[in-house]
């Protein structure tokens, strides 16, 4: 008589369903479709925050780890203009520093956003041609190639910063609550030079001369922008359209925070410098965005 064995079997669990999208980690279907790059331009900028974060530290890396004197260059640059600037502005033309702060320590404030306004111009505006292969086989916002490569001036610009609290503290010269808004300024000279960097990195695509511009506009920039002198130089009659050139504003704003009371803002300048920082910046993402479909075809 044969046994009949026992069913052992056990029911199989049903696949697990996956999980929703929650951001750059999970898959994502992606139909081109007329339009929608327009449509979804700025949840495709979310979504590709992650490719943001690789580049970002690709470049850092590359700065610092594949150059021979690293972290050091980020600090000799400064100190070395700083010195120069003081020893030209301050002691042979003899002009004035804002109150009783030290002429060195006027000048590295200064030095500070100009540093920051002319790094994010020049790493932004070869980033598309630097990034070539990329752009031509991938679909992703071209946006996001500029905004990582001014995350280098940013490392750049914290160096410097910790530079100036040791001068400060080497002058005894220390800020008073002002400098609690130091984070708006630092936001206001990202946008300053953000804005113009879209513009011309758009430019430079189709025109590649302008590689050739950018350094002469920075050269020629930093000479009639307030980085060796103090604005208040500047005559009276003079100063609200001086102001136009938009890092007047923001080194003044600087100053205005880290010398305290010994710097006073012309409010009426710094307000023309910030509406010309809003438009630049808007028109800048204007053009990129009117220009960006032909990227991959121009590179």
């Amino acid at each position: 008589m044969t046994a009949i064995a026992p069913d052992i079997r056990k029911p199989v669990d049903p696949p697990e369903t996956p999980p929703p999208f929650e951001g750059g980690n999970a898959e994502r279907l992606l139909i081109l479709e007329k339009g929608r790059a327009e449509r979804n331009y700025w949840s495709d900028l979310w979504h590709y925050r992650e490719l943001f974060a690789i580049l970002a530290w690709r470049d850092v890396s590359i700065r610092y780890k594949q150059t021979v004197i690293g972290v050091a260059w980020a600090v000799v640059r400064p100190l070395i203009t700083m010195a120069i600037f003081t020893i030209v502005f301050g002691r042979l033309a003899k002009l004035p520093s804002d109150g009783s702060a030290p002429y060195a320590i006027l000048v590295f404030a200064g030095m500070l956003p100009w540093f920051l306004f002319s790094s994010i111009l020049t790493e932004a505006s070869n980033s598309l041609i630097g990034n070539a292969n990329l752009i031509s086989k991938v679909y992703f916002p071209r946006i996001i190639v500029p905004s990582s490569a001014g995350v280098v001036a940013l490392v750049d610009f914290a160096v410097n910063l910790v530079i100036m609290f040791g001068l400060m503290a080497w002058y005894g010269f220390m800020p008073n609550l002002r400098i609690l808004l130091l984070p708006v300024f630092i936001a206001l000279a990202v946008f300053a030079s953000l804005g113009p960097s879209l513009f011309i990195t758009a430019l430079n695509v189709k025109y590649r001369d302008f590689r050739y511009l950018i350094p002469f506009v920075v050269q020629f920039g930093l000479y009639v922008s307030p980085v060796g002198f103090s604005s208040s130089v500047v005559p009276e009659k003079w100063r609200f359209w001086y102001s136009l050139n938009p890092i007047v504003g923001v080194i003044d704003g600087f100053r205005w925070c880290l010398l305290g009371g010994e710097s006073q803002l012309y409010w009426p300048g710094f307000f023309a410098s910030l509406v010309v920082v809003v438009f630049f910046m808007w028109y800048g993402i204007r053009y990129f965005r009117r220009t960006e479909r032909t990227f991959a075809d121009l590179v």
